[in-house]
């Protein structure tokens, strides 16, 4: 579970040290009753598992650890909030009320320009199964350290066209009319409701 959920760089690489801890143990059962087949395929897969550890706990998280590092930087400048292009996958999604809506499981990134061109949020289901995919384009998205925020209501979102899974547009579906929104902000800092300015 701590490999296949795909829950970072740390949690993957301990993944790893448990495989590595069980193929040792395993080992040392084949040496101590005498099964040769069972100590040569896990000295094996203990070898595999010391390459995860070292791609995961070292290479991978060292990685992440600096993209944190550039985002946490980026709050405290002047210069515009910074976030890794991999952490666009599996944030947070809420509309434009606070609501929770899903989360996102891509971004298509337009090759001339190197800007976003939409994301595809997954909002219901279990696991991934009944799940619904919804492209978003990016100008209708307000982005924060801790998640997108999608300016619209859950009513309006869902309005959205779902998209088959196997086939994404070249350019987000049913995108709004763009157009320039006020956002209430209530004493507490939450966000009330949003209007359409003509």
């Amino acid at each position: 579970m701590m490999t296949a959920a795909n829950l970072g760089a740390r949690v993957t690489g301990w993944g790893f040290v448990v495989f590595t801890a069980g193929s040792i143990c395993w080992s040392l059962v084949g040496l101590w009753s005498g099964q040769t087949n069972l100590v040569a395929t896990n000295v094996f897969l203990t070898l595999v598992n010391l390459v995860g550890i070292w791609r995961w706990l070292g290479r991978q998280r060292a990685y992440e650890d600096g993209a944190r590092s550039a985002a946490r930087s980026s709050r405290k400048s002047g210069n515009p909030s910074l976030f890794s292009a991999t952490g666009l996958s599996g944030m947070p999604v809420s509309d434009i009320s606070g609501e929770s809506l899903g989360h996102t499981v891509e971004a298509m990134i337009e090759c001339r320009s190197g800007q976003v061109s939409y994301v595809v949020v997954a909002t219901g289901g279990v696991a991934g199964v009944d799940e619904e995919l919804r492209s978003v384009a990016m100008d209708e998205v307000d982005c924060h350290a801790d998640g997108l925020m999608i300016l619209e209501t859950r009513a309006e979102f869902e309005r959205r066209k779902p998209l088959r899974p196997d086939e994404w547009p070249a350019r987000a579906s049913n995108v709004p009319v763009a157009r320039p929104r006020k956002v209430t902000v209530e004493p507490g800092g939450g966000r009330e409701s949003a209007d359409a300015l003509a």
